[in-house]
């Protein structure tokens, strides 16, 4: 595995070179020298988070049937406005 640092500048410009470096390893870019993002194939990604669910099965949350919930019932009162 091949880490890269590019600027900002330079990823902006060249952004195809930095995909085909990611290939091969993170690409680290920097802002002001410090480093800000990470560029990394999906793959390389998903390996790192270890995620194998989508979307849905992520906001599915199972096991929600059998919590107790019952809100209290809003009460909303009325009053005369004055606009003296």
């Amino acid at each position: 595995m091949t880490i890269t640092t590019l600027s900002s500048r330079t990823f902006n410009q060249q952004v195809s070179q930095a995909k085909k470096l990611a290939e091969s390893g993170p690409v680290y870019i920097t802002d002001r020298g410090e480093p800000a993002h990470v560029l990394l194939t999906f793959a390389d990604y998903k390996k790192l988070t270890g995620s194998q669910r989508n979307i849905q099965d992520a906001l599915a949350m199972p096991g929600v049937a059998e919590l107790d919930f019952e809100p209290e019932r809003g009460n909303i009162g009325f009053r005369d406005v004055d606009f003296s």
